[in-house]
């Protein structure tokens, strides 16, 4: 078969075994240096992309992506009596999959055991949630039993474990913002409720968050009707909603818009910049290997000069020995970066398995490492280390080229 002259010489190069023990040590770490930098970069990215994907999951599932409310100066009490209409027209707006009802206000809850936490409550309507991920999280009871019982309250696991209260048992809800006058004098508004559900979704919702019938609610806060008050709207892609939201503030002026990221953008770019922090660490890894073939190849062309001057001599012109030491770089280079792309993606594939087998759990019992392992970021990680080495092979290749043959052949 056919190859560049350049090109069999510089293979020829790389396998050789002749050159000195501690050019070889160096060739060998710096490939060592790239297996480790490639896998680690991949797993590492791996587990960020799975953990993101999880927290999207966990909390874009319940966070609505949208939320729609009257404007202040519109309604005093902000109820939406004519939310039916505005859901069934919201639901032909493109990318929009769900609308659904909501009364949504903060609260003091209290066991009989005197346990007090702050929550949010959350009225909803449980036959436009069955896509909540509330609803497949359920650990007992049913959120449907929101509708067939009076005064009853779904509660997160680890808000019952703080409060020592199991299904069926009473609970208080007190709103430390709305009062009525009593014989007593003022004093907040309060309910007992009934435990007909507990969820656990695996976040910090569960200990946060409640939910209970939005006519109940209504109820709770002396108000006529179902009480609702906002319509949350769930996305196809939740990452489009300021998008859509400019579309409906055109459509819909007299309401107002917000999105998730009001809330928990926050959040979501601080793992965005933890993430891209590890990949420039985990780069820098890279890089510090790749540079090591800079000082193999210095070396070989020191301890090649009589070659590549009769080389030179035999016709082989500048580029020729440019390429020679920039194909032996990238073979090293090539390596490294195959064999790190194999053992990255088996570690990552493999990586709840071997903390089992370690005894190593990272999240608490039952719980696995989140993996995402992604054929486009395995491909940059791959051509940014190829591009490191053919970087890391220019100065060694051109101080090559420079060699004078005749000024080196004297000396031989």
């Amino acid at each position: 078969m056919f190859q560049p002259v350049s090109f069999f010489i510089g293979l020829r190069y790389s396998r050789s075994r002749k050159s000195s023990g501690f050019v070889s040590f160096i060739t060998f770490f710096s490939i060592v240096g790239i297996v480790l930098g490639v896998a680690s970069l991949i797993t590492v990215v791996s587990v960020m992309d799975g953990l993101e994907g999880e927290q999207k999951r966990r909390i874009l599932g319940l966070v609505p992506h949208i939320v729609v409310a009257n404007q202040p100066q519109q309604n005093k009490n902000n109820a939406l009596p004519t939310w039916q209409t505005l859901r069934e027209q919201l639901l032909l707006t493109p990318k929009v999959k769900e609308v659904t009802p909501l009364l949504e206000s903060e609260a003091l809850i209290q066991a009989n055991s005197g346990a007090l936490r702050g929550v949010l409550i959350q009225g909803i309507m449980p036959e436009f949630e069955q896509h909540n991920i509330v609803n497949n999280s359920m650990v007992s009871g049913h959120l449907d039993n929101l509708s067939t019982q009076s005064f009853a309250i779904v509660i997160g696991q680890s808000l019952a474990r703080q409060l020592d209260v199991d299904l069926g048992d009473k609970i208080r809800l007190t709103l430390p913002n709305k009062t009525v006058f009593t014989p007593m004098g003022r004093i907040p508004v309060q309910r007992t409720f009934t435990i007909a559900g507990i969820f656990s979704v695996g976040s910090q919702v569960d200990e946060g968050l409640v939910y209970i019938h939005s006519k109940d609610g209504a109820k709770l806060h002396r108000q006529r009707g179902d009480g609702v008050e906002k319509l949350r709207l769930y996305l196809d892609d939740a990452f489009a909603a300021e998008q859509v939201v400019k579309r409906l503030k055109q459509q819909y002026p007299q309401y107002d818009f917000t999105t998730w990221r009001d809330t928990q953008g926050a959040l979501f770019s601080a793992v965005r910049m933890e993430k891209n922090m590890m990949w420039l660490m985990l780069s820098l890894i890279i890089a510090v290997a790749a540079f090591n073939i800079v000082s193999a190849l210095v070396m070989v062309v020191i301890e090649k000069k009589g070659e590549i001057s009769i080389l030179q001599t035999l016709g082989l012109d500048r580029l020729g020995v440019v390429k020679i030491f920039i194909t032996q770089g990238l073979v090293n280079g090539f390596w490294g970066v195959t064999i790190g792309t194999v053992v990255g993606a088996m570690l990552t594939l493999n990586l709840n398995t071997i903390f089992t087998l370690l005894g190593v759990n990272l999240l608490g019992a039952g719980q696995s490492l989140p993996v995402e392992l992604s054929v486009n970021n395995m491909f940059s990680i791959v051509l940014s280390a190829l591009a490191m080495s053919f970087i890391a092979t220019l100065y060694p290749a051109y101080q090559a080229s420079l060699t004078e043959p005749a000024e080196v052949l004297r000396n031989e």
